[in-house]
């Protein structure tokens, strides 16, 4: 069974944010949610100043802070590692956005699209419900279609998360990170790639190459 990872290279990003709207067009989420996003760093004094940039996703942990405390279950780590939202189950509590370390969970406003004066409210095109929790779920319906279809995900556009397609720098590689011999392990292995925040113990999916290790292969 492979377990579904990502590393993102942060010396190849460069926060222009493909990532953060291919995932909001493939998920159709509502006004000011966006399921990954970027935390824009400026380093240095002036006039020696670079700047880096932090995406941030769900992390789909293996130790998962959501999913303990969710109280009808509706937070669920399937066999492949992706932490999923059973909507149907979901109670609208928000325990699992307090849980989450890593503020990746959101939830869809309730008027996404408010009425403007003279105007009658418009229907807009999303797919989420309001007031349910939501957040990455490594775009697992492509992965799921794509493997139906005999393709691997990590390899073939039509079953990768949106994000990774993308990105017009390859800055994140996504596959099966139990796979010793898929790209993604081989760069974790080669490239000492890290976890964000790793004291928490939260074991997660998402791997970071920091800036200064990119390219370096052993």
């Amino acid at each position: 069974m492979p377990r579904w990872g990502m590393v993102i290279d942060l010396f190849r990003c460069i926060g222009c944010h493909a990532c953060t709207y291919a995932c909001k067009a493939e998920n159709k989420t509502g006004k000011g949610v966006f399921w990954t996003f970027l935390y824009d760093y400026e380093r240095g004094t002036y006039p020696n100043v670079t700047r880096t940039f932090l995406p941030i996703l769900c992390m789909h942990c293996e130790n998962t802070p959501c999913e303990q405390v969710c109280p009808s279950r509706a937070t669920h780590k399937q066999a492949d590692g992706i932490v999923a939202i059973d909507s149907d189950k979901c109670i609208r509590c928000k325990a699992c956005m307090v849980a989450c370390p890593y503020r990746a969970r959101f939830e869809n406003p309730e008027d996404a699209y408010p009425t403007t004066k003279g105007h009658p409210k418009q229907e807009h095109d999303t797919l989420r419900q309001p007031g349910l929790v939501e957040k990455c779920n490594f775009c697992k319906e492509r992965i799921e279609r794509g493997i139906a279809q005999g393709l691997t995900p990590g390899t073939e556009w039509d079953a990768n998360p949106a994000c990774v397609n993308a990105c017009p720098v390859n800055a994140r590689t996504f596959g099966d990170l139990n796979n010793p011999e898929s790209e993604i392990s081989r760069r974790i292995r080669s490239q000492r790639a890290e976890l964000l925040h790793e004291e928490f113990g939260t074991r997660p999916s998402v791997f970071y190459i920091p800036v200064g290790k990119s390219w370096r292969e052993e």
